[in-house]
């Protein structure tokens, strides 16, 4: 029988990369007019793959409107393959809802054009998330084609025992954590091993004679792939030409022009018994390390900070509130919510999110964010304008200032909360804005104190009025500026369930009452300490920290560390022979900025000298392009000061110690990272992926040749044995590393270089991130290994703050405390609850963390038993199972 030979025409198209968003848009248009013609044109045209994106199609319909037609031509005749995702996301910085919400708006985007390609498609990412089986299972699809995470051996078709992701053929099948199993098909060759096929005679044998035998080393079957494409390729306008040759020249091979539905059908008929498996996430574990490209996570580290943010705002906040609001309003903003997601979406390509591109491509990002933050910054505050009126809050007080807090995190919440209450309002309708300012600034204030629905006072620091100008925008009428006096509240509020709200208010009293209590035990030797941590901050601003709960101490955590980077966007490379700078005896500045009965929070100051940029030589290799393994650039002898100043709150009867970082980076081509030293003795770690909590190694594979292993995450980082753990949180940052002599922590802070890397010479000086940058994270600690979980919640719903919404005092339909869901498992993570497309359905999707099965109960009071959905939230035959399953996804749905 003839080997046959596939061959789909592509074009991987990067959205925006090594030039702006609008050149790579040009040259868009400029394909898709040449791909209509040839598929109206040339009859042995196949079709031409549209690389897995839908984006594509409104990229040029927004130019070409009047091709509309055309393109749907296109698609009903099969000659334009379409789906099944909306943009080409890179899997591990984005957020697990987002890489579904990729697929939901995928799907939705193709139905409306015709049907889409059944593979999951994930040519370029940099390295595949563990759970894409299960994920690919879940959306219907039962294969998935990738470019990176598994080294291709071929030699002799084997396989190192001891070598866990190498594959010994292109085709594989690929197994999740929790089983899920899709057949894997490596472009071992990369996508573009058919690419610019010739049409004339000694090439074409030149091309095939090579071309062939590469892809028979890897092929498990006589079905051999050609990628006719590569990035920002224009389409081979004679291929089908190119192919006719090929016929005629290798009569031993059937050449056909083809598609991926075509070329999957047959290829699995034929594959054979045993080609191998490859398990979990696939990060190129067995190579020499170099080119994970894993230090994408810290290139442009506001860009990461921006996407949490956003993610947060619509994952956690939005779609929560909206979907309580239904209940009321019966109405769910779908189509404002899908604006904000695709615009969040755009920015999530590989190119895009991990920071490696150009820096205008960056710069038009931050619109993108922004104003997808502001959609969803509107539409939660309608839906809490619609709860918070229908909130009964005439318990209180009549001269109280009532204010209602929700817990819009799937998790029991403890956290400080922030919240403006006006105490007395003058429309501008009353006299001149200046002469209200003054009659509010002078008029007497009231002593206020907060109190919760049962009159009970909760201890809260308690501002000193302000006036401010403000103004409503009323449904039916014009807009109403106004003066306005306020009072600033800060308390804690503990052990808030999940889905939950609680009503407070401001009352006045006679006397202002505080509670004798601090946390701050010695101003000498600046010790704090609660219920459950004591710490000690030592003279150079590391910590020293007690958990009392297992008597275990960890000392010289926030330690700072400072390494030269004369790598790229892509990869951080250490100048040979040098040695981090670190804060370690460097005496720091220590002060008390509050002391609350319910908070403490610390000051520290260091200052840390350190090369103001690399030598002289690194843009020259720069320019020469030299390989960044080879070269010799190292750290500038002139040195600068950098203030680094940290903020330490610990608050009452909680394990977790907060921090936030400000400076002002004026220095270029290095690396800042915090480190956190653990002492414990372990070979594994654990860390937050997509839809899993991932377990990694300590220690590199056998052919890792790179001094350093960095890692994604997304909240959290854990170290733990039998006895006790520590947890390391975080907001938008991104990479970490585990160092295994001493299993430190490293949490990358920031990372300042000045060029894209890759294949040419690209500088891109606003990678240098100067300027004031803010970081948030965070400590966490545990006893025995089973606790652990509790941390990982806490570090998920430190992401999500509370929101708040001053009210009046009225009566409601809903109580002044009420929960909206009822959620019980100690092992689950949640990270969706919203609507479905049709309203039919509340949706509520989370994941087992733990490689046991567990129980988890959702209840919703006034509802049925709800149905299992897939991830597309289509309703599934299975009943709900009473345990999930170790790493398994679930999607539930509450008949509305």
């Amino acid at each position: 029988m003839k080997k046959k030979v596939y061959i789909i025409s592509h074009s991987h198209w990067d959205r925006e990369w090594y030039m702006p968003y609008e050149q790579h848009h040009m040259r868009l248009v400029e394909l898709m007019d040449d791909v209509l013609e040839l598929a109206e044109n040339d009859p042995d045209f196949d079709s031409f793959h549209l690389d897995g994106q839908t984006i594509i199609l409104d990229d040029y319909l927004q130019v070409r409107p009047e091709q509309k037609s055309a393109v749907q031509k296109a698609i009903t005749a099969g000659k334009l393959r379409i789906g099944p995702f909306y943009i080409l996301q890179d899997d591990f910085l984005i957020s697990s809802e987002s890489n579904v919400r990729n697929m939901l708006i995928g799907k939705k985007e193709t139905d409306k054009w015709g049907s889409a390609v059944q593979l999951g498609y994930f040519p370029d990412t940099f390295g595949n998330m563990g759970q894409t089986p299960q994920m690919m299972q879940q959306a219907g699809l039962d294969a998935a084609a990738f470019g990176r995470g598994v080294k291709p051996v071929g030699f002799n078709n084997e396989v190192l025992d001891d070598e866990n992701y190498t594959s010994q053929y292109s085709e594989m099948w690929w197994q999740g954590p929790d089983g899920s199993t899709v057949l894997g098909l490596l472009f071992a060759n990369w996508y573009s091993n058919g690419n610019e096929i010739p049409a004339e005679k000694e090439a074409a044998i030149a091309f095939w004679t090579q071309k062939l035998a590469e892809a028979e080393k890897f092929a498990s079957t006589n079905h051999l792939l050609m990628m006719n494409g590569v990035d920002h390729q224009p389409v081979q306008k004679n291929i089908t030409k190119a192919i006719a040759l090929a016929n005629e020249l290798f009569p031993e091979y059937e050449f056909i022009h083809s598609n991926f539905d075509e070329y999957l059908k047959q290829m699995q008929q034929d594959l054979p018994e045993k080609v191998g498996m490859v398990h979990g996430e696939l990060t190129s574990q067995e190579t020499d390390g170099w080119f994970t490209l894993a230090n994408t996570a810290s290139a442009r580290v506001y860009l990461k900070q921006w996407n949490t943010k956003v993610e947060r705002q619509l994952e956690n906040i939005t779609e929560p509130l909206v979907a309580m609001a239904y209940d009321l309003t019966q109405k769910y903003p779908h189509d404002q919510l899908d604006y904000a997601w695709k615009l969040l979406l755009q920015n999530h390509p590989h190119d895009s999110i991990c920071g490696c591109s150009v820096d205008e491509v960056h710069r038009e990002m931050m619109p993108r964010f922004e104003k997808a933050n502001e959609v969803g910054k509107f539409l939660a505050e309608e839906a809490l304008t619609h709860l918070v009126e229908a909130i009964d809050t005439e318990i209180f007080p009549e001269t109280s200032h009532p204010f209602v807090v929700f817990n819009t995190s799937g998790y029991e919440k403890s956290e400080i909360v922030k919240v403006k209450v006006e105490i007395e309002r003058k429309p501008f309708k009353e006299g001149t804005p200046h002469e209200l300012w003054e009659a509010l600034a002078e008029s007497e204030t009231p002593i206020f104190e907060v109190i919760d629905t049962h009159g009970q006072v909760i201890p809260a620091s308690i501002s000193t009025p302000e006036v401010h100008f403000g103004y409503d925008l009323p449904k039916d009428r014009f807009r109403i500026p106004y003066m306005a006096k306020y009072i600033d509240i800060e308390m804690r509020i503990a052990n808030m369930p999940a889905f939950s709200w609680n009503t407070f208010a401001l009352q006045e009293t006679r006397s202002k009452a505080k509670e004798n209590v601090s946390m701050i035990k010695d101003l000498k030797k600046y010790r704090l300490e609660n219920s459950c941590l004591n710490v000690t901050i030592n003279e150079d601003g590391t910590l020293a920290v007690l958990d009392k709960a297992t008597g275990r101490i960890y000392n010289k955590l926030l330690t700072i560390e400072n390494t030269g980077d004369i790598g790229n966007e892509y990869i951080f490379k250490q100048p040979e022979g040098a040695r981090p700078i670190l804060s370690s005896g460097c005496p720091a500045e220590i002060s008390v900025i509050k002391d609350e009965a319910f908070m403490a929070q610390i000051k520290i100051i260091q200052r840390m000298m350190i090369p103001k940029s690399a030598d002289d030589l690194l843009e020259k290799e720069q320019k020469a392009v030299v390989d960044f393994r080879y070269r010799n650039a190292g750290r500038s002898e002139k040195l600068q000061e950098l203030t680094i100043e940290t903020i330490v709150t610990m608050e009452k009867d909680s394990t977790h110690l907060r921090f936030e970082t400000t400076l002002d980076n004026q220095m270029k081509d290095h690396r800042l990272r915090m480190l956190f030293p653990t002492g414990i003795q372990a070979e594994t770690h654990e860390a937050d992926s997509i839809y899993e909590v991932v377990t990694r190694p300590n220690q590199v594979s056998k052919s890792w040749e790179n001094p350093t292993n960095p890692q994604h995450q997304h909240a959290f980082v854990n170290i733990h044995d039998d006895a006790s753990g520590i947890t390391v949180s975080n907001f938008g940052l991104n990479e970490y590393e585990i160092l295994p002599e001493t299993n430190t922590i490293a949490l990358t802070l920031l990372r300042a270089v000045g060029e894209m890397g890759d294949w040419g010479y690209f500088p891109t000086p606003e990678a240098q991130c100067l300027g004031t940058h803010t970081f948030n994270y965070g400590v966490d600690f545990h006893g025995e290994k089973a606790q652990r979980y509790v941390t990982y919640q806490r570090a998920y719903a430190a992401q999500i703050p509370f929101s708040v919404k001053a009210t009046s005092r009225h009566s409601g339909s809903l109580k002044a405390k009420d929960a909206y869901l009822m959620i019980a498992g100690e092992t689950f993570a949640v990270t969706a609850l919203k609507n479905s497309e049709d309203n039919r359905t509340l949706v509520v999707r989370g994941f087992n963390m733990s490689g046991k099965s567990a129980e988890v109960k959702i209840e919703k009071l006034d509802s049925n038993e709800p149905d299992l959905l897939n991830l597309l939230e289509e309703k599934q035959k299975e009943q709900i199972p009473k345990k999930m399953k170790a790493y398994e996804i679930h999607t539930i749905g509450f008949e509305r």
